[in-house]
């Protein structure tokens, strides 16, 4: 019924969505549809309008890595050092991420490294620029982007680094302690694996060494998963 409205009506219609409102107004740029089978470049993702986050970054972050990686590991969204550099995991948690893949034996220069969200959501502390979590509206405004990378891609392990890198590809809710050794299969064939994201491991006070010691568990747990899909 949608279809047969005339182009006004229909945009009264999906505005009645937090999604659609994201979209209202947007400038004209490539659609995650557009591009079949590429990497969406960073001059590409700095166009995006369909939030406001583009508003206050100073660039598009878009993920890093060789074009035909076996391993994907999706974070939340860039932090202040990432949106200067337009370059994503490159702050602190990008250190620590190094960290814990060398202990799981995971190396780095062969893994796609990306974000669910692509542009930096920040609040002003004095003269820091905090981080800020996305909402839903975000989040999926910016899934085009991930599912470009996947399809274009085609990994064969995914890991999820937090709860809004598992929201942003589960399309829904879940706390990662639920999702943590659970068999997930992404609708490619690949296999999910889900676990914390490492500047939690910045933020903990007690608790810092069992939180370190699951979080390499689950790498390794991906890393035996690609050996046993490479049989």
């Amino acid at each position: 019924m949608v279809g047969l409205r005339s182009a006004l009506d229909r945009r009264r219609h999906v505005a009645r969505t937090g999604r659609e409102r994201a979209v209202r107004g947007a400038q004209a740029q490539p659609a995650s549809a557009d591009q079949p089978g590429k990497i969406p470049a960073r001059a590409v993702i700095d166009k995006c309008r369909r939030c406001d986050l583009w508003r206050r970054a100073t660039q598009g972050v878009a993920g890093a890595g060789p074009p035909r990686a076996d391993v994907m590991l999706i974070g939340e969204q860039p932090g202040d050092q990432e949106d200067r550099a337009g370059l994503p995991f490159v702050g602190p948690s990008g250190k620590m991420l190094d960290r814990l893949m060398d202990e799981a034996g995971l190396d780095r220069s062969v893994c796609f490294v990306t974000n669910a969200v692509k542009h930096f959501k920040w609040e002003s502390r004095g003269k820091r620029r905090l981080h800020r979590r996305p909402n839903v509206t975000e989040i999926e405004a910016c899934f085009p982007w991930l599912e470009q990378e996947i399809a274009a891609l085609q990994p064969r392990v995914i890991i999820l680094l937090g709860a809004t890198a598992a929201r942003s590809l589960l399309h829904r809710t879940a706390a990662i302690e639920s999702l943590r050794g659970r068999a997930l299969v992404h609708a490619s064939g690949a296999r999910i694996f889900a676990t914390y994201h490492p500047s939690a491991l910045l933020r903990a006070d007690e608790g810092a060494q069992r939180l370190r010691a699951a979080l390499v568990h689950d790498l390794k747990r991906a890393v035996r998963a690609l050996e046993d899909l490479g049989r």
